[in-house]
């Protein structure tokens, strides 16, 4: 699975008087480098030191949630999210918020409660969830022999119906 974990995000930053220009000059740098917004802005001016007031262009991205960034910004929620979330939490964080549309730029905070209330772990597929839910919560009221008859497809498309999402291997609650 192609890992979205902030840690591996890039920026190709570059400036706009050089893309009028006709260059594509500039650099990737990955934001959890810098602890804060203002310091990844400022080796990002930095970068350019070659033009006196460098009006910064967002060329390219990678790994960066839809709502996190454009052309023309990146919001200080990307770095508060670096500091809030695991390492282990950002692919999956990524795929909820990339599913969900959660306005994760006006309280990242909150949205990180969120995702953790709803998810439910990595899992092969919405069958493997099933299954593992089935013999959790209900496998005990069943007679070992019958247990062989439960046709875990079929549960697994009930609960996806309207209860569960799985995107990206992921599987989340719904609410």
């Amino acid at each position: 699975m192609k890992t979205k974990a902030f840690s591996t995000a890039s920026v190709y930053v570059g400036t706009y008087t050089k893309y009028a220009g006709g260059s594509l000059a500039g650099e990737w740098m990955n934001p959890a480098d810098y602890d804060s917004k203002e310091e990844f802005i400022e080796a990002c001016r930095e970068l350019h030191a070659d033009e006196e007031a460098p009006e910064l262009m967002f060329q390219e991205w990678e790994n960066i949630p839809e709502g996190l960034i454009s052309e023309c910004g990146i919001s200080s929620a990307l770095f508060e999210l670096m500091e809030l979330l695991s390492e282990e939490e950002e692919d999956a964080f990524t795929e909820w918020a990339e599913f969900r549309n959660e306005d994760i730029t006006e309280e990242p905070a909150k949205s990180v409660d969120i995702f953790r209330d709803q998810y439910c772990g990595e899992w092969e597929s919405e069958e493997d969830y099933a299954e593992a839910l089935f013999n959790e919560c209900y496998a005990h009221d069943i007679p070992e022999g019958a247990r062989y008859y439960i046709d875990y497809a079929r549960f697994a498309r009930d609960l996806f119906m309207s209860d569960y999402d799985y995107y990206g291997g992921y599987v989340f609650r719904c609410y």
